[in-house]
């Protein structure tokens, strides 16, 4: 009987063991995966806001906006990213409790999340998260709100350019609008995987 126990968790290790050699990017013609002619010239900003309201999600450009947005929903007290709460932070005024360490512990007290992104998508609206630029990743998934902090610099007009720019990073979430799933009736649900409102304030 031992024999056969330590034969399968030998099998779960050998599984579970970092891969020696990552297998390549495939390789993708990329003029089949964009709309390059409805792209061209426009202002990535404003396609990126435009296209996240297609989704279900918001952009907001003026940190005042945002905070009034939030004081309107109800949504006063979260979690901010350290590194942003000094630029943040003279704009929340009384009534907002907003914390710079995630407790785990207390996950549903938060009812908003702002975090870094790594980068955002023009042509569809994505918001790009990944490990190296969100401060804790419960941060950006547990609250209701998430508004993901995106630099003007960081928006790409489409998937391949992003791909290309975002480097090697292996824990990328590509975020399209709020978290979605459908049952097999087809009726859609927001926010049951994953924030139910997705936000990008572009600075």
């Amino acid at each position: 009987m031992n024999d056969d126990r330590e034969a399968i968790l030998a099998r779960v290790r050998g599984a579970l063991a970092p891969l020696r050699e990552r297998a390549p990017m495939p390789q993708y013609d990329t003029d089949l995966a964009v709309m390059r002619k409805l792209i061209a010239g426009r202002d990535l900003v404003e396609l990126f806001s435009e296209r996240i309201k297609r989704v279900n999600g918001l952009a907001f450009t003026d940190v005042a906006a945002l905070v009034e947005y939030l004081r309107t929903g109800g949504w006063t007290r979260g979690y901010c990213d350290p590194a942003l709460w000094p630029r943040l932070a003279p704009h929340f005024a009384q009534g907002f409790t907003v914390e710079t360490e995630f407790d785990r512990a207390r996950v549903d007290d938060y009812a908003f999340g702002i975090t870094r992104a790594a980068g955002a998508i023009a042509e569809s609206g994505t918001i790009v998260l990944n490990d190296a630029t969100t401060s804790r990743r419960l941060g950006a998934l547990a609250p209701w709100v998430h508004v993901a902090v995106v630099e003007r610099a960081t928006i790409f007009s489409d998937l391949p350019q992003a791909v290309a720019e975002l480097g090697d990073d292996r824990n990328v979430i590509w975020c399209t609008g709020p978290s979605k799933t459908a049952d097999v009736e087809g009726i859609l649900i927001e926010g049951v995987h994953g924030p139910g409102a997705q936000i990008a304030l572009i600075v």
